[in-house]
């Protein structure tokens, strides 16, 4: 396909995107001095409008709205707007957003040849979290964020260019090492669609289109979970939005965080046939070994966003094919529900997107990536959330090493 000339400097794309508005909590006790909450997942460090958690009923919602209602009814473009503005956009608010975004799908050429340079079996994390941080080398806006009307407006524009280029980013890396020619982005489509346009060089049925749409909404804000605290501690420095992503992109890369979708479909791999299902499970069961896919760090009950996903991967399996892997997945399910719900372990929502995206045609090693692009817009809106009302997020340790050590010169030491 002919390539499209682009410039090597991303130039301001005007778009509105109104202040967020955070509302003070009641206050609290506050102990007299420090305390020692390893992980801090006792600590409340910051404030936020964008999601609510409540793990032992199985709640998450967006901006009060239930993700259930959001992943049946809402886009991935609304659900941003929803997001980044805490309130639902009328249709001129939306088309608004869908043309902004549109107009910023692209990136610029010397980042084209940045992926040709890289090695073909290079780690699809490491690949986009070297182009996220190199998106800023090409941004003329990428440093003037800040806490005042004009920072927050440029952090915004850099928000909207990220969630735009993330998935023009992780298709293009993996055409190269395919050794496929680049697909550039088609602005007349939307975010899902334009994604799977790009990773497979041709337009994907509504069918397929909605079904990443919907693990993009899914996905897209978790509360203070590991890569977006890690996000909110870089931009409370006051440094820039790319950074900011940069180091919520490599959080997420840790296999305690994001990954575990991967895992499985590596299982389902492993299991290959439903006639095998009974007696993987079960061994794994009798050696205490741990089921991917299933329990939660926060939730004790049915992850919701599981809820919708489940029923919809059903369909996309049906419909592609692969209506045996969705039997395999519902069949694990059942025997590790029979032994693990009365302790509060039921499937969390990698265990139905992994079906669900094998489906649509992703790589196993892509799926932590689709993960970052969505979340990606989560991370910025919790970014701009931090700079309205900053502080320095600078937390102590309890330190356990000696004191009053006497200094050994380099002679006399041991």
């Amino acid at each position: 396909m002919n390539s499209t000339t682009v410039s090597a400097n991303i130039t301001p794309t005007p778009v509105t995107i109104s202040t967020m508005t955070i509302t003070p909590a009641a206050p609290v006790s506050v102990p007299s001095g420090p305390i020692f909450d390893k992980g801090l997942a006792n600590t409340i460090v910051a404030e936020t409008q964008m999601s609510f958690i409540d793990g032992g009923k199985g709640v998450l919602e967006y901006v009060g709205i239930e993700i259930d209602a959001l992943a049946r009814n809402s886009t991935f473009e609304e659900t941003v707007y929803l997001l980044w503005n805490t309130k639902l956009p009328t249709k001129a608010e939306l088309d608004g957003l869908r043309s902004a975004l549109q107009a910023e799908y692209e990136i610029p050429d010397a980042i084209y040849d940045m992926i040709k340079s890289f090695p073909r079996d290079a780690v699809p994390m490491h690949a986009l979290r070297t182009l996220v941080s190199a998106l800023a080398l090409h941004d003329l806006d990428a440093d003037a964020c800040g806490t005042d009307a004009a920072g927050l407006a440029a952090a915004k524009r850099t928000s909207l260019r990220l969630v735009a280029k993330t998935p023009t980013l992780i298709a293009n890396f993996d055409r190269h090492r395919q050794g496929k020619a680049f697909v550039r982005p088609n602005t007349s489509f939307d975010i899902a669609t334009n994604f799977l346009w790009m990773l497979n060089g041709e337009k994907p049925t509504e069918a397929m289109s909605r079904g990443l749409d919907i693990c993009l909404i899914l996905h897209a804000d978790h509360g203070l979970n590991a890569s977006t605290f890690a996000a909110r501690v870089t931009i409370a420095t006051l440094s820039d939005m790319y950074s900011a992503m940069t180091t919520a992109v490599g959080t997420l890369k840790g296999p305690l965080h994001g990954g575990a979708n991967e895992e499985v479909m590596i299982m389902l791999d492993e299991i290959g046939s439903m006639d095998k299902v009974e007696s993987f499970v079960k061994g794994k069961l009798e050696r205490k070994e741990l089921i991917m896919g299933f329990g939660h760090r926060v939730y004790k009950a049915y992850d919701p966003r599981a809820t919708y996903l489940k029923t919809f991967a059903k369909q996309i399996a049906t419909d592609t094919g692969n209506l045996n892997l969705f039997n395999m997945s519902q069949g694990i399910e059942e025997i590790v529900l029979a032994a693990k719900a009365d302790k509060g372990i039921f499937p969390n929502v990698d265990f139905y997107s992994a079906t669900t995206y094998h489906c649509l045609g992703i790589k196993t090693d892509l799926f932590t990536c689709m993960f970052a692009m969505s979340r990606m817009s989560g991370w910025c809106g919790h970014c701009i959330e931090q700079l309205q009302d900053n502080r320095l997020i600078r937390p102590q340790a309890k330190y356990t090493g000696p004191h009053a050590a006497p200094y050994v010169a380099t002679a006399d030491r041991r």
